[in-house]
């Protein structure tokens, strides 16, 4: 036990929560510095006139991390919300005005599949198997490994897998499908990651796994009902939460950490661990003390920035589902205007959450919540004007789409972009969601756990190992908080 020791963790989101909570189990006296007034990071909600709408996440994916997460506590995802799979998981629109929706078993997905493109039905089993291989090597050998060296990851098993990972998920897709509608489908998951699906090593076909068999959940409640159950344990084991409270600078003796300033306070520990933005983290330390230089940060393929907009509907929607993709416009086209040219999109996708079709604490009864967000290239500049310009375009495409009018239906909407990511999480080009595991951004090419220059300083959270996503993020929260046993002995 470890009940002499002071931990510090700096940042409040799903990879700190987590940490705090393997870290006090452990006996570590743990303290949680948050900047805003409620933890969760960028899984915050939003209150309005009746409504409540989740700022961050959406998706309820891969089930199995969280029921792992509380049960390592002796604990049942049960013990603190209701789970609903969705049915459908999802919708999606495409350009030519058909619809396809993904059901919540995977024989009837096949059999769409079958229905569109004659013989597609195997091929998306041997495809879904492969997957389910993959998930499993990951999920058991691969995510849960703090990236200190290759070895970690270069065994037996993923030697048998390693034209994977220079295979795109777009070359093994066109394998499968030769339907561009059921193309984009299979391509979609890998946006979890965020990179294109060209540059995504086929390996990461294990979230195609995660959608068409485990399928697409919702907690009651909401996401933030998760970060509840987090703070909940938190709490029930012993760790100590400072909301609104910044951290300014890290204090370092040496070369070793000693605590922090934050609200002009001075708070001492032994052990410091950011959840916090990575590049933001090194920049409370000194020049000298940084791992990553500015010049490395911008070398870096960051996952996209997000457009949001967060609308109440004077009326229930029809022609929608809880979860609806408008791939209506240029799949390519748009991930290209991500990452490549980095601009505003001409001609975007977007994506839609009515949470209120499920959740009927979402929305006033008879009304509808909707989510919109819009993938976008990080360090953009994040205009009012821009950002209404997307709004209508967004509604006359949704109008179009579905085929009801709904500008008219609008009681109010808030957006959430660039600015805000930078101003409430100091996030690096206002990045939505960390750094896009891509090949040469996976694993140990990762920016590290434990800090190389400060002794005592550890990282958790998105832009380390495993990668994006609430589930890796979690799993960060756990690797992070062995390496720590590991190493203070």
């Amino acid at each position: 036990m470890k009940r002499d020791k002071t931990i510090l963790i700096i940042g409040g989101g799903f990879s700190s929560l987590a940490a705090s909570c393997y870290l006090s189990k452990a006996g570590y006296n743990v303290t949680l510095l948050e900047k805003n007034q409620t933890v969760g990071g960028r899984a915050r909600q939003l209150k309005k006139a009746g409504f409540t709408f989740d700022i961050g996440p959406t998706f309820y994916w891969m089930p199995d991390v969280f029921e792992r997460f509380f049960a390592d506590f002796g604990k049942r995802v049960e013990d603190f919300y209701h789970l609903e799979k969705l049915n459908p998981a999802y919708q999606v629109f495409f350009k030519d005005g058909s619809e396809i929706k993904i059901e919540d078993n995977f024989e009837s997905i096949k059999q769409t599949f079958e229905e569109i493109e004659p013989g597609a039905d195997r091929k998306l089993q041997r495809f879904i198997d492969d997957a389910g291989d993959n998930y499993d090597l990951a999920i058991q050998d691969l995510v849960y490994k703090p990236g200190e060296n290759i070895f970690e990851i270069a065994t037996a098993k993923t030697a048998l897998k390693i034209g994977l990972f220079f295979k795109s998920i777009s070359a093994q897709v066109k394998q499968v499908v030769k339907n561009d509608r059921l193309k984009q489908i299979l391509e979609f998951p890998v946006l979890f990651l965020g990179a294109k699906p060209s540059t995504t090593p086929a390996f990461y076909n294990f979230m195609n796994y995660a959608d068409l068999k485990l399928g697409t959940w919702h907690p009651h409640g909401g996401m933030y009902r998760v970060i509840d159950a987090l703070k909940e344990l938190a709490l029930e084991l012993g760790v100590k939460i400072e909301l609104e409270c910044p951290v300014e600078e890290i204090l370092v003796d040496g070369h070793s950490a000693r605590g922090v300033r934050a609200g002009g306070k001075e708070f001492l520990a032994d052990i410091i661990l950011s959840g916090a933005d990575y590049w933001h983290t090194e920049k409370l330390l000194p020049k000298a003390l940084r791992q990553y230089k500015e010049k490395f940060w911008e070398k870096q393929t960051f996952a996209p920035s997000a457009l949001l907009f967060y609308v109440g509907f004077k009326k229930k929607l029809k022609n929608v589902s809880h979860h609806t993709l408008f791939f209506d416009a240029d799949f390519k086209l748009h991930a290209e205007e991500i990452y490549d040219t980095k601009k505003w999109p001409s001609d975007p996708l977007f994506y839609a959450s009515f949470p209120s079709m499920t959740d009927q604490d979402a929305a006033p009864e008879g009304k509808e919540a909707g989510i919109f967000l819009m993938p976008i290239a990080t360090n953009l500049e994040d205009k009012e004007e821009t950002r209404q310009k997307y709004f209508d375009l967004i509604i006359s495409r949704m109008e179009k789409m579905t085929n009801q009018p709904i500008r008219d239906e609008i009681l109010f909407q808030e957006s959430y972009s660039i600015n805000d990511f930078k101003k409430d999480y100091n996030a690096y080009g206002g990045n939505a969601y960390g750094l896009a595991n891509t090949l040469l951004q996976t694993h140990i090419l990762r920016p590290k756990l434990k800090s190389k220059k400060v002794k005592n300083l550890y990282f958790t959270g998105q832009l380390t190992v495993p990668g994006p996503g609430v589930p890796p993020s979690l799993i960060s929260g756990k690797v992070v908080s062995e390496l720590i046993l590991k190493h203070d002995r």
